[in-house]
């Protein structure tokens, strides 16, 4: 978290008494906007030869000003910029945007500039290099060096991007969105993506958060303030860019193929109920939505339409989205009945038909009957006609009507269009400030509301939520790797509570004595640390009824190796799955469960969590897999032994916290799933460490 020092600098920048600007026609616009924009406090132009900017008096220098600025805004060349924070930093200024590019964003000596730049800035808040600058619309605040679309109001949306151009797109957006801040961060030198939003929390104005990212610097930082963001209820929403590699990732592990560097973004904003976002227009959507109506409680939805084609359009829209459409409950299908007629269908998604059109008191009672239901979501789908062309008259009246039901009572009342433009602005601002979320397209819409309720199923779990663990470096990490055979792996896991069959390595002398104490069937395995997927190589050997197959199995296998694991044959088993850990640079370790066996890759159903675990934590990942139904009971199969499943990945989940100076990934594929009641197996486990071999 951010220091009470680091805390107040950030404040003076964002909400400034005094602005200073450096530089020619880029300082000079800013002066402008701020004027345009209606700051009210003081402005202070600097620059060493000219004597006026924008009809007010310049400064010669930093040390001319009155006082140390609040906010400063440096708009000259990139060594300049150093040399005008310096001095800033020693009047004890509140904070600078650097606006000049060249740092490290070019590499060669921009890197050691920029690193001289953070140097120059001491305790003093940085935004920047290579940035467009700051809006605060709040207190008409514009360190800004261009026209922007936004205008004064008194709560709403924060944005922070780390793009100055899509910033400043994300301000001349015209769906309603009101925007309170946007800041731009550039190279992100100085104040972190985390800093800024806790600096936005302590702002009771903000309402959402938009991030546009490109890549964290200190995940375990930014898990420590998306964590405070949800105890405090401000929905962070987050657009993340691009999905290249943040570590090297090996390729001998099945779960390395399933949670590659993206996966993990998706656990870290899913762990904390951060709406992930793929486009600025669906970033738009749920902040709007979110600063309406906030978290939901649930998923349940009722839609409402003049209509067939619109209704079935929600309905086909929603589902693959997680979202509930149930049936009108008794006393709201009665209400609707009476209002409606018997021409009309009762049902959700609803046609209303067009018999009401027009008419204020039965549109009401309708929308009223919608509201009945209690649902989470509210939608009435209507598109404006074009008003350069034709007349809204009879759409007022139907928004009206809506708005006079919204105010009896009912929950997340939303107009949405399902042609974005099919909407404009000046409604959508309308319908916000009667507390009616205006939505622009049909799937953001339903997006939104999705995004909304895990929001609020993430709430829920916050008793037992914690930030994730600081990266643990490795303690060797010069040291050559090492992998453990399957016998081992298996004893070392074992150790920490992971069941594993009954068995032994022996030699192949001894493989068919021992498997006669053992009692058939058994399986016949080639025990070797080079052996990483003993199925493809002709290792494994599955069903083996008595002594005659196996002494055939081990002399298959001689090529292989001259060890072999005999152990039982697990029979009815409900499922087959995969537990693994994998090491990434940034994020350190990450546990990913999912469907296993021969088709992990071929399935891809896997769900990926950040360390800490939790019990809760694993539970939630098996429920939203695919193939949850198999360990839940499936047409009238067995049920699998779920707690015991929860258990064992949690074992493993303790072999990796324990290990993780030395672990660079980890495989047990399959965990065996018998019936409730029976437990599980952990029959193959693959791990590598760190360092010599040597325990």
């Amino acid at each position: 978290m951010a220091t009470v020092a680091e805390s107040k600098a950030l404040r003076r920048l964002f909400s400034p008494r005094h602005i200073a600007v450096f530089g020619g026609a880029s300082a000079h616009e800013v002066v402008r906007q701020c004027k345009a924009l209606g700051f009210e406090g003081q402005i202070w132009p600097v620059h060493p030869t000219r004597t006026e900017m924008g009809g007010l008096p310049c400064f010669a220098s930093v040390d001319a000003l009155p006082e140390a600025p609040d906010a400063s805004f440096v708009a000259v060349p990139r060594q300049a910029t150093v040399d005008i924070v310096r001095q800033l930093a020693a009047r004890g200024a509140g904070g600078a945007i650097c606006y000049a590019s060249g740092f490290a964003e070019v590499g060669g000596d921009g890197v050691a500039l920029q690193s001289e730049l953070v140097q120059a800035a001491g305790p003093m808040a940085l935004i920047g290099p290579n940035c467009y600058g700051m809006l605060n619309y709040l207190d008409g605040v514009a360190l800004w060096p261009d026209q922007h679309g936004g205008q004064r109001l008194e709560c709403g949306v924060a944005l922070i991007t780390q793009s100055g151009n899509i910033g400043l797109n994300l301000t001349m957006q015209t769906r309603g969105l009101p925007l309170a801040y946007l800041i731009t961060v550039g190279n992100k030198a100085g104040n972190s993506m985390e800093s800024l939003v806790e600096s936005l929390l302590s702002d009771p104005r903000v309402t959402v958060i938009g991030l546009h990212i490109e890549g964290l610097d200190d995940v375990a930082a930014f898990s420590r303030v998306a964590l405070k963001a949800l105890r405090q209820g401000v929905p962070l929403v987050a657009l993340k860019a691009g999905s290249s590699a943040l570590g090297a990732q090996t390729a001998m592990s099945h779960t390395s193929s399933l949670a590659g560097p993206d996966a993990l973004y998706d656990a870290l904003f899913a762990r904390y109920g951060i709406a992930r976002v793929r486009d600025p227009a669906g970033l738009i959507e749920t902040c709007k939505f979110l600063h309406v109506h906030g978290p939901l409680a649930g998923k349940r939805i009722i839609s409402a339409s003049c209509s067939g084609g619109e209704a079935s359009l929600v309905a086909d829209l929603a589902q693959p989205r997680g979202l509930d459409m149930p049936a009108i409950p008794p006393a709201a299908d009665a209400r609707l009945r009476a209002v409606l007629g018997n021409k009309v269908n009762v049902a959700n998604p609803l046609d209303y038909h067009t018999y009401i059109w027009g008419d204020l008191a039965a549109q009401t009672a309708c929308f009223s009957g919608l509201m009945d239901c209690g649902f989470d979501a509210t939608l009435l789908v209507l598109d404006y006609p074009r008003l350069d062309r034709c007349r809204a008259d009879s759409w007022g009246t139907t928004v009206q009507a809506f708005a006079a039901a919204a105010r009896e009572g009912g929950h997340g009342a939303t107009v949405v269009a399902s042609l974005p433009e099919d909407l404009p602005e000046d409604y959508a601002q309308a319908l916000m400030a009667q507390g009616i979320a205006p939505m622009h397209g049909i799937p953001d819409c339903l997006d939104a509301i999705a995004h909304a309720a895990r929001m609020g199923a993430a709430r829920t779990r916050l008793a037992h939520l914690q930030p994730l663990a600081d990266v643990a470096p490795l303690a060797t990490l010069a040291a050559p790797a090492h992998t453990l055979d399957e016998a081992a792996g298996k004893l070392a896991l074992a150790a920490f509570g992971l069941p594993v069959p009954r068995g032994k390595v022996v030699s192949a002398a001894e493989a068919a004595d021992f498997a006669d104490r053992l009692g058939y069937p058994v399986v016949v395995k080639a025990v070797s640390a080079q052996l990483a997927h003993k199925t493809e190589a002709g290792g494994v050997q599955l069903h083996v009824p008595d002594a005659q197959g196996v002494r055939a199995a081990v002399a298959r296998m001689a090529a292989l190796s001259d060890r072999f694991l005999v152990e039982q044959m697990a029979g009815h088993v409900v499922a087959e799955m995969i537990v693994g850990v994998q090491r990434d640079a940034q994020f350190g370790l990450s546990l990913t469960v999912g469907a296993g066996g021969i088709l992990v890759e071929l399935l891809q159903d896997a769900q990926t969590l950040l360390f800490p675990v939790a019990r809760d934590d694993v539970l939630h990942a098996l429920q939203a897999l695919k193939s949850w139904p198999l360990l839940a009971g499936f047409r009238g199969k067995a049920a699998g032994d779920v707690d015991a499943l929860v258990d064992a990945v949690l074992a493993i989940a303790a072999y990796a916290q324990a290990h993780a100076h030395r672990l660079l990934e980890l495989d047990v594929n399959p965990v065996l799933v018998l019936p409730q009641g029976q437990g599980v197996l952990a029959v193959d486990a693959l791990i590598r460490l760190s360092g010599e071999a040597h325990g």
